[in-house]
């Protein structure tokens, strides 16, 4: 080790014996092993790994405590490790946070020690621990854990913040929409170059569109994943300049699946977020605005989660109700807004989740952006007795009013 004057620091004796340990395994013979032998390698050698990574993250937290990444001219701890334990952002954030939270989670620690979960695990319930403060409880999650692979656990964890603070949790997908951008560039050639960053229910959406024109196209069909996408995006829009969807004609929009809970629909307390293909778990907020134009159908489960019964479909808005409104309101009938009847969705005035009815005199036309702004940006829209809309910004006490996407 270099220190911040160029000498050379000698290790402690512990962290020595443990590189010399680790070289003489690596010298080890690796020949005459069945293949049971080497898969059990596999698992012990991935279960001393976790090990070290504890190890590893609660001296990365110690670090963190330092002012020593200031005297070597780093910004933070972070970038210090980065750097030296030559690691992505995310990976030297997760040593930390686990190094920071690893006091508090015992009943995790343990676990790791014994082999029921790993590293990745340990590292999300740290993050959890951190997101939902007072109030986290560590064996529940510990026993998901457990039990579920590390991308399931992830949704896990989703669900259980969203549970804990759902304002939080609004506020991160209110953060996601604002962080929205698509860069278009061209290459000498005249290539274009596309640079996006889309939040999750607007990532879902594209996907949503992409995936049935992305698989292959028969046994031949070499092209790469990527590839596929590709085409499928260039098909989606020559369709639409071909068939003269641009603007888009008919009220049909993409269809999105939302599985979700009463309790979620309902916006109760503790409710877990709602599922979408394609998506982490969504708010309740973006579930009541998903819900306000969509086909319902009800789904019973029994305690087991096996479906007892499948209702039929019902739309919530029924065909010759949406062309009455497509006439009535004839686009968004946000004030100024020039958005026609084609680019806009349905809206309860007083939701049909809490009673309200699903007749003209409850509905309007709202485009995706006013219609984002009524349900998560918490702008409130009113049809007066003699029918002008009015639109109420939401009450803040400091800062800006929160924008919808443009």
């Amino acid at each position: 080790m270099v220190s911040g004057e160029g000498e050379v620091t000698p290790l402690t004796p512990e962290v020595a014996r443990l590189q010399e340990a680790v070289e003489a395994f690596r010298r080890r013979s690796r020949t005459g092993r069945t293949q049971e032998q080497i898969s059990q390698e596999v698992a012990a050698i991935a279960h001393v790994s976790d090990l070290i990574q504890v190890e590893l993250s609660v001296v990365a937290s110690e670090f963190a405590a330092t002012d020593e990444y200031d005297q070597q001219g780093f910004d933070s701890p972070i970038s210090w490790i980065k750097a030296n334990c030559h690691m992505g952002g995310g990976a030297a954030g997760d040593r930390v946070c686990v190094g920071n939270q690893l006091q508090g989670l015992p009943e995790t620690a343990t676990a790791l020690a014994e082999g029921r979960i790993g590293f990745a695990h340990f590292a999300l319930l740290a993050k959890t621990a951190v997101a939902i403060g007072g109030g986290f409880e560590e064996g529940k999650l510990l026993r998901q854990a457990q039990k579920l692979s590390v991308a399931r656990f992830f949704n896990a964890c989703m669900h259980a913040r969203h549970a804990a603070k759902p304002d939080a949790y609004v506020n991160e997908e209110r953060e996601g929409v604002e962080a929205r951008s698509l860069r278009i560039s061209t290459a000498e050639d005249g290539t274009m170059l596309f640079k996006c960053v889309l939040d999750k229910v607007g990532g879902a959406a594209v996907r949503t569109a992409l995936e049935p024109l992305a698989k292959r196209a028969g046994k031949d069909d070499s092209r790469r994943y990527d590839r596929r996408l590709a085409d499928a995006w260039v098909d989606i829009a020559m369709h639409s300049l071909d068939t003269g969807l641009v603007p888009q004609q008919g009220s049909q929009r993409t269809h999105i699946q939302v599985t979700t809970s009463l309790e979620t629909l309902l916006g109760l307390s503790g409710a877990p977020a709602a599922e979408m293909e394609f998506s982490l778990p969504i708010s309740a907020k973006a579930v009541e605005r998903l819900a306000c134009d969509c086909s319902v159908t009800r789904i019973l489960l029994g305690s087991d989660s096996t479906v007892i019964d499948v209702g039929r479909a019902r739309r919530v808005i029924s065909g010759p109700q949406r062309k009455a409104l497509n006439v009535r309101d004839g686009g968004c009938v946000w004030p100024g807004c020039d958005r026609p009847a084609s680019w806009t969705s349905g809206h309860h005035l007083a939701h049909w989740i809490r009673g309200g009815p699903s007749d003209l005199p409850n509905l309007c036309l709202l485009c995706y952006r006013h219609h984002w702004m009524v349900h998560e940006g918490e702008w409130q829209i009113v049809r007066t007795d003699d029918g002008e809309i009015l639109t109420i910004p939401p009450t803040m006490t400091f800062g800006s009013q929160p924008r919808g996407p443009d």
